[in-house]
């Protein structure tokens, strides 16, 4: 991720919700895992109430799933 990302963020709200999406992709690639993969995974899992622990990327589940 780069400093020519960070252009576009016009709003304090953008920039949050940039760096957030940005934290997940980087901790999904250094978990060895694909990040669209990942955020499959998570937007499957946490809208139903599954716990922020079992949807850590080095959870089980999200290893054998997403890589």
């Amino acid at each position: 991720m780069g400093r020519k990302n960070w252009l576009f963020s016009n709003t304090p709200r953008g920039a949050n919700a940039s760096a957030v999406a940005y934290s997940i992709v980087e901790t999904a690639k250094a978990n060895g895992l694909r990040p669209f993969r990942y955020f499959q995974f998570l937007l499957e899992r946490l809208p139903v109430g599954t716990s922020a622990d079992d949807c850590a990327p080095w959870n089980d589940a999200a290893q054998d799933l997403c890589r």
